[in-house]
């Protein structure tokens, strides 16, 4: 797993702000204005920078350093979950968009990250402490600027808590926010949006509501670049890439893939598939056969031992996990016959390991 991840990229900033435990990984320098700006753009990939991001100045304005990588799945919630944490996936525990609840019967449920379950308490999910709220303890000003209906959901307690919600759907009022946020001394700001990831699903990258999107994006960008206070160092990123789906196919229709499988997790891209006990070889074989190079196929054992989570997995994680996991290849997705209309009728993608899935840009400005 590439060392330059999220992960790695929240826990220099916190260290930089001298959060106790933090780790510089990606080496950065010091700012003596000890205030810190982290706006994610999701689904902003470094490919749809380099194809499209001409049009918009401050693409070429802001310092470019080199990629981060998506962490696996190439998801927003295994990814914001590995910014807020400052761990890889196998630890924290939140392994893709949709994995199946321990002990909750069979065929057992599914936890959506996104849309989560009452009856599941996010603190215990995801135990991890975040460096949100690691950072508010050792003194901090620690905000969290997004859309309003995002505050106190399942997955910001999972895995974006301890920060003050300051909530914001115009763009006007997230640059406000953020801005009276960091006036403060020794301050942290996490900015959110997600009209790009949004209009890449619905129309596809390189569409024109997409790049409606994306000058949205260069606004949001452009303006805090030019309002923050002196002495804040903005940084830019993103939580994956996208794809625009090309051959889809529908697991059990004309085919033998849905032979042994329970349920059916994850996302398109990337599947976790739960099989009856005692069929995880034969389903392996199944999967493999009828797939060949359209998608890489693994058990759960495989995976672990593949590190494709990080190499710690926690009893929890291993839990929660696919008996098998497949990977789509090029352009391809794995569309779940239980949601054909959902699943089919989105165009942009991701999840996968493909390099415009994972490649996501860092931009930075010391203002």
């Amino acid at each position: 797993m590439n060392p330059r991840n999220l992960a790695a990229l929240s826990n220099s900033i916190f260290s930089s702000l001298q959060v106790s435990g933090a780790e510089n990984e990606l080496r950065i320098d010091q700012n003596p204005g000890a205030r810190e700006c982290l706006l994610l753009i999701d689904g902003m990939g470094a490919d749809l920078i380099a194809k499209y991001g001409s049009a918009f100045p401050i693409f070429k304005e802001l310092n470019s350093l080199t990629n981060l990588d998506s962490h696996f799945p190439s998801t927003t919630a295994t990814n914001l979950s590995s910014l807020g944490t400052g761990t890889l996936p196998g630890v924290h525990g939140m392994l893709g968009y949709t994995v199946r609840v321990p002990r909750s019967g069979e065929p057992g449920r599914l936890l959506n990250s996104l849309k989560w379950d009452e009856r599941v308490d996010p603190v215990i999910w995801q135990s991890v402490p975040t460096l949100f709220e690691r950072a508010a303890q050792d003194g901090i000003t620690v905000s969290h600027i997004a859309a309003k209906r995002y505050e106190g959901s399942g997955f910001t307690q999972a895995a974006l808590r301890g920060a003050q919600y300051l909530g914001a759907n115009l763009i006007n009022d997230i640059v406000e926010n953020t801005v009276t946020a960091m006036q403060k001394p020794s301050a942290f700001s996490y900015v959110y949006i997600n009209h790009l990831d949004a209009a890449g699903h619905d129309d596809g990258v390189g569409s024109e509501k997409w790049l409606v999107a994306l000058a949205t994006v260069s606004e949001l960008i452009t303006s805090l670049r030019d309002r923050l206070p002196k002495g804040t160092r903005l940084w830019v990123t993103a939580d994956h890439g996208m794809i625009n789906v090309g051959e889809k196919i529908i697991l059990g229709q004309d085919n033998n893939l849905m032979a042994n499988v329970t349920l059916v997790g994850g996302e398109p891209r990337a599947r976790h598939i739960y099989v009856r006990d005692g069929a995880i070889n034969e389903t392996v074989a199944i999967w493999r056969e009828f797939l060949g190079d359209k998608a890489d196929v693994f058990s759960r054992d495989e995976v672990i031992a593949a590190e494709l989570f990080g190499p710690e997995v926690s009893l929890d994680s291993r839990e929660r996990m696919g008996d098998l996991i497949a990977i789509a290849k090029g352009e391809m997705i794995l569309v779940d016959p239980t949601r054909i209309k959902e699943e089919s009728k989105m165009i942009g993608h991701h999840g996968g390991l493909e390099a415009i899935e994972v490649a996501i840009p860092l931009l930075t400005h010391q203002g």
